[in-house]
């Protein structure tokens, strides 16, 4: 099994990220075994592998929403083991973590909670602002249930960026989505990323979805889950749904990570 040496796509760019030898079991059954890699400012990476290869797993522990059993996560050069300011996570289930007993604009503006000095009004203001950035301004008083779900999933996106994270972390977010949504929905969120020069980490079961969205791909092994290769993703910016998946690059990409993916389920 060959592993390549880390290769950022600006290699310019300092790591806000940073998994030393990261761990992580439950009782006898070993998850994650001896994770490293690393996250540049400005950078979005993905993680891909086998079903069942601790992804979501690895995206908490990153978080810090559960600790690791061994190892360190480092972020902005600190080392810690609970949930980091400056980190903000988009979950698969958007309907379950939206509450909908409250407006979107009220759902947005939980992001800021931590931010003792803004009013509530002040609050309010910058959640509507934020949801016209992401093609709902006219929904601020709309509850999440009376939206598409592709819609729903774009007010969790506006609460995660409204605190204007460093690094946005995204939990196969597009995964309960249609088609057309799920590249809607791509392009907004790299549109954002880009706009803010801010550092993503998707996790992602989607192989296409991880090479369009990405400047590099983490390939996991099945569990005990160690990364398999780091994989470059040297395409063009901005990317084109048509035009870049078209791409011979692209289709290579393709084919080299599913092989990988493949070759290393049980």
């Amino acid at each position: 099994m060959t592993t390549l040496k880390v290769i950022h796509a600006n290699e310019t760019a300092r790591p806000i990220l940073e998994l030393q030898e990261i761990g992580k079991s439950y009782g006898d059954l070993v998850v994650l075994d001896g994770i490293n890699f690393s996250v540049g400012e400005g950078e979005f990476v993905s993680v891909v592998g086998p079903s069942g290869s601790g992804k979501t797993t690895l995206l908490m522990t990153i978080s810090g929403l559960q600790p690791p059993t061994s190892g360190k996560v480092v972020f902005g050069g600190n080392a810690g083991t609970g949930p980091h300011d400056g980190m903000s996570i988009v979950f698969q289930d958007y309907s379950r973590s939206l509450f909908p007993w409250r407006r979107n604009a009220s759902n947005v503006a939980l992001g800021l909670h931590r931010d003792r000095i803004l009013s509530k009004d002040a609050r309010l203001d910058r959640a509507r602002s934020m949801l016209e950035q992401v093609g709902l301004g006219s929904f601020s008083r709309s509850f999440p249930w009376q939206l598409s779900g592709g819609m729903q999933q774009r007010v969790a996106i506006a609460r995660a960026l409204i605190s204007d994270p460093h690094l946005l972390l995204l939990d196969e977010p597009l995964a309960a989505v249609d088609a057309q949504t799920r590249a809607e929905v791509q392009d907004l969120i790299l549109t954002l990323a880009a706009k803010r020069s801010q550092a993503a980490l998707l996790v992602t079961h989607d192989v296409e979805e991880a090479i369009y969205m990405s400047d590099r791909v983490i390939v996991l092994t099945h569990v005990p889950t160690r990364v398999q290769e780091e994989v470059l993703v040297d395409l063009p910016r901005p990317r084109n749904q048509l035009t870049t998946r078209e791409d011979p690059k692209f289709l290579k990409l393709r084919h080299h990570i599913l092989s990988l993916i493949h070759t290393n389920r049980k």
